[in-house]
């Protein structure tokens, strides 16, 4: 696979899976912007880039500051001329049980994970939208996907990007963005002291890095979420049950369980009002949904 003359951004990139990324963003023909806070860290995987032939620039900024997010992209621009690829790597961990974390923990969490990635998605939307072309991915985590004890406040913010992602991918469809998730399980600083030194020895990040170049090539997939770790990788899906049409009657419900969490028809919706649509059809409502796509 070629990127040659893909301009991409990585945030969180001064170490860790984002480093891996944009290394390989690089050797595969990207111009890859490394961003990260530590400035330092920044410019070491830049120049490291630079050094082995390929072309970066580093820029130090928390993806939580909009002002700095879009002067990161106006940079780019004004390098490169276009942004074509963003990763949505940046983020940080601040582990407790439920019961012992503080609120300011889960919003500095959030923050991060999901406002740094709307920050940095809605600076470069109107550029991708008026060339055509864009692939924006985000990182979940099978902490969000299937929860994780302590982790309630990073949880909602993976799962988040996931309905982030869904509907940027409904949205920038006609404008031939496409918009994933990759879901990784590496070795990095937000692992140490999780894992085993074996285990962490098997998940470098330099494993996971293949399944997002898959994620924003020229003909990557769009609305798919990726699970990537140790070399291997898999698809997760958020579907729908076929169901059961209780009407009002309450006690139905209960006592038709085993037909409701029946996994044998289920799909996977191709938008959310599919929900809608099938509950009205098994209401005796025909009910046809209107995409918006402006």
């Amino acid at each position: 696979m070629s990127l040659h003359n893909r301009v991409a951004i990585v945030t969180g990139a001064g170490g860790g899976l984002g480093a891996s990324h944009a290394r390989l963003l690089a050797k595969l023909g990207a111009r890859v912007l490394v961003n990260d806070m530590n400035a330092n860290a920044a410019l070491a995987v830049a120049d490291e880039i630079c050094t082995s032939g390929g072309e970066a620039m580093a820029f130090a900024a928390s993806v939580t500051d909009e002002a700095k997010v879009a002067a990161m992209v106006a940079a780019v621009i004004d390098r490169w001329g276009r942004v074509d690829i963003l990763v949505n790597n940046a983020g940080i961990l601040r582990d407790k049980s439920f019961a012992k974390m503080d609120m300011a923990d889960f919003r500095l969490v959030v923050d991060v994970h999901l406002m740094g990635a709307a920050i940095c998605t809605k600076a470069v939307w109107d550029t991708m939208r008026a060339q055509h072309y864009g692939r924006i991915v985000m990182t979940t985590s099978s902490s969000g996907l299937y929860g994780n004890f302590g982790q309630a406040n990073y949880g909602a913010a993976k799962m988040a990007l996931v309905g982030l992602m869904q509907t940027l991918s409904i949205e920038g469809e006609k404008y031939n963005i496409r918009v994933n998730c990759l879901a990784p399980t590496a070795a990095t600083q937000m692992t140490d002291g999780v894992l085993s030194p074996d285990a962490l020895a098997a998940l470098a990040p330099e494993l996971v890095s293949p399944g997002l170049i898959a994620l924003v090539g020229e003909e990557a997939p769009t609305r798919t979420i990726l699970c990537a770790g140790a070399g291997n990788f898999a698809q997760a899906n958020v579907t729908l049950t076929e169901g059961y049409y209780a009407g009002a009657d309450a006690r139905d419900v209960g006592a038709h369980w085993a037909e409701i969490s029946n996994r044998v028809a289920e799909i996977i919706p191709a938008y959310g009002f599919t929900q809608a649509e099938r509950e009205l059809a098994r209401a005796g409502h025909d009910v046809q949904a209107v995409v918006e796509h402006a």
